[in-house]
């Protein structure tokens, strides 16, 4: 039998290796690897694929280890196997939709009669268990269309998918992994003694046996629409998460766990913050007067710091003419994302007769195109650029309800946008310090883990010439590199008009939130007409840069509320101090050292009402206001006052003057405590 040469990657101590013809990369890796299980896959040539595959002579091959990203998403779809069969095993009438995995896990849709219960979940778990413990084998096979069509003859989602095969990944969330624009594959479930349990579409590829898996949780049910469209059936979805050892899968429902106390939703009804009236909409949120307060505060110190790094402010309305749209390619690329046209303006006359046609009008999604407006309002000089113009527009977009999730995915929501106008010469500079200014704000509100991602151009959605599109992507990367934070990429991730970095943060239980964006566009000054005089009297088009720093203000309450559980630095909290008299005759006495700090800016409040002194302190925790001022008889007699922490630490005896101090500082500072 004649011998192939492979070439290794990631393996220590082995580049190249001979083998015979018909070796199978799991028999590879058991020569290399001996009892370890941790390869569950390889990447062949830069393709993914089963540890069943035969090897080729000069392939080149990686070790896709359970741990990695890629080994992951494979233990999470072939878990999602697992589930499907479990189900048409219990609900035998079930049709199959898509299970791709995704984030920390994975779901798979079915068109059953009835909704999947909860104690449908805990039975489903069980004889997955089963399925699990019986070892059986995932066996790829290549067939054609037609043979696909006439296995699964009973399944027509999947049939439809067979027909849309070369454009499955834009026809539906998912959909790629069960066909692409090639071959055909089927995978089935083989039990020990060879017999078929089950069989899927499916692209792979997946563990070598279900014996690898059993590390996961199936965690809830919603509705979905097959392939996303309202005109289409509803489904129910079973999203679950799987993992590579029972100890991954226990820190992440830990994880869960403390991000579900964390929820702002739970938190700004608690704290009396902000909701979510019924009577209002889906994905719009009302501030209530504490979470006025906290969001004041971030804005008006934004404003500070955009003034001293020289913004100027701009105002602009809710509402444009949708040619507004037209010219900036919104209506073109983005209509989806934006509400319905309201037809305005027409007059008719007794007769019905049209006298003035009417015309649309549009919810803004965007403020950029305003923003051109104003630059465009009249002659621009060289002298003037940069030219930062600073607004906290409030934008509508049409989100689908269900991705609305509180104030992290709404449908209104205040961006703090800036546009800024150079010119080539400046854009380097300008995106360096830029970029500083970001982190530098950031990291003021207490988030200071950072990585980059770089949004490249998506070949199917975008405007302007190739060349301006590289020269764009290669300065932001250059910027982005400079800054020495580590840089993702996002093939594809841009918006249509330009490329963009995006500032991601970790909180404090390790989630990413996608926060600042800087984007640049070579491509609406452009479309706009946008120019200034240079100063060789030539007219030429300037560089516009999009900049939102928060992404937008309720998401960023959001995110700082879940990133400090609701208990916010002094600077941030919505009342910094609460006075607690020990009984009436210390009300008066806590009244004037509130009159004090006051005078200071401090936030505060003295609670006079009839509540003992244990319960006061009770609801001042349970507020997580930052400082108690506790006072009895020997405060009053002494000028002092008692400091009471929320981590229920307490200090006694302390003077007026040292707890002004102590208040004022922290806040001043911006300090934690």
């Amino acid at each position: 039998m004649s011998e192939v040469k492979v070439h290794l990657i990631g393996v220590e101590g082995e580049a190249e290796r001979s083998v015979t013809e018909t070796t199978t990369i799991g028999e590879l890796f058991a020569e290399l690897f001996g009892q370890d299980r941790s390869a569950i896959a390889a990447r062949v040539n830069g393709e993914l694929r089963d540890l069943s595959r035969v090897v080729a002579d000069g392939d080149e091959i990686e070790p896709v280890k359970a741990g990695s990203e890629d080994g992951r998403a494979i233990i999470r779809h072939s878990t999602a196997h697992v589930l499907a069969q479990a189900v048409q095993e219990l609900f035998p009438q079930a049709k199959l939709g898509i299970g791709p995995p995704v984030e920390n896990g994975f779901y798979y849709d079915f068109d059953v009669p009835t909704p999947f219960t909860p104690e449908d979940l805990g039975a489903l778990e069980k004889k997955m268990q089963q399925i699990i413990k019986e070892r059986q084998r995932f066996a790829r096979r290549v067939v054609s269309d037609d043979d696909a069509r006439a296995e699964l003859a009973a399944e027509p989602y999947k049939l439809e998918l067979i027909g849309i095969k070369g454009s499955a990944a834009d026809a539906a969330e998912g959909a790629s992994v069960e066909v692409g624009g090639g071959e055909l594959t089927i995978y089935d479930n083989v039990r020990r003694d060879d017999s078929v349990a089950w069989k899927d579409l499916c692209r792979g590829p997946h563990v070598p046996a279900t014996g690898y898996l059993g590390n996961f949780k199936l965690m809830r049910t919603a509705a979905a629409y097959w392939r996303g469209s309202e005109k289409n059936p509803q489904l129910q979805r079973i999203y679950g998460t799987a993992w590579e050892s029972r100890d991954e899968l226990k820190a992440y429902l830990n994880r869960l766990e403390e991000a579900a106390k964390r929820d702002h939703r739970k938190l700004g009804t608690e704290l009396d913050l902000f909701s979510f009236p019924d009577e209002i909409g889906s994905g719009l949120a009302v501030f209530h007067p504490k979470g006025g307060v906290l969001r004041k505060v971030m804005e008006d110190y934004s404003r500070q710091r955009h003034v001293e790094d020289g913004y100027e402010f701009v105002y602009s309305p809710h509402i444009t003419k949708a040619q507004l749209f037209q010219t900036s390619g919104h209506l073109d690329w983005y209509a989806d994302g934006m509400y319905p046209p309201m037809h305005l303006d027409e007059e008719r006359g007794p007769d019905g007769e049209i006298r003035k046609q009417g015309q649309d009008y549009y919810l803004k999604p965007m403020n950029c195109p305003m923003h051109n407006l104003i630059f465009d309002a009249r002659g621009r000089s060289y002298r003037e650029l940069p030219m930062r113009l600073f607004e906290f527009g409030t934008v509508y977009r049409l989100e689908k309800s269900g991705v609305i999730h509180g104030m992290t995915r709404a449908r209104g929501f205040t961006q703090d946008d800036a546009h800024i106008y150079c010119t080539r010469e400046q854009m380097r500079d300008e995106l360096k310090n830029l970029l500083t200014f970001v982190l530098g704000l950031l990291a003021d509100y207490g988030l200071d883990d950072f990585y980059l991602e770089l949004s490249t151009k998506n070949p199917e959605k975008f405007v302007g010439s190739d060349e301006v599109w590289d020269e764009a992507t290669e300065t932001l990367r250059e910027v982005a590199e400079s800054s020495g934070l580590e840089l993702v990429p996002d093939p594809g991730g841009a918006a249509f008009y330009g490329p963009k970095i995006s500032v991601q943060a970790r909180d404090a239980i390790g989630r990413t939130w996608q926060m600042s964006t800087i984007q640049l566009d070579f491509n609406l000054p452009e479309r706009f007409e946008l120019e200034y005089t240079a100063s060789d009297g030539s007219r030429q088009r300037p560089v516009m840069i999009h900049r939102a720093l928060f992404g937008s203000i309720e998401r960023f309450v959001a995110v700082l509320t879940e990133h400090y559980a609701g208990v916010f630095p002094p600077w941030l909290a919505p009342v910094q101090v609460i006075g607690i008299p020990i009984t009436d005759g210390h009300v008066d006495y806590l009244f004037e050292i509130a009159q004090q700090l006051k005078a200071q800016g401090i936030r505060i409040e003295v609670d006079a009402s009839d509540d003992r002194m244990q319960k006061k302190i009770r609801n001042a925790q349970k507020a997580k206001v930052p400082y108690m001022l506790i006072a009895g008889d020997e405060d009053m007699a002494a000028g002092s006052v008692s400091f009471r922490y929320r981590d229920g630490s307490q200090k006694n005896g302390i003077p007026i003057a040292d707890a002004i101090t102590e208040i004022v500082e922290s806040v001043q500072k911006r300090i934690q405590v």
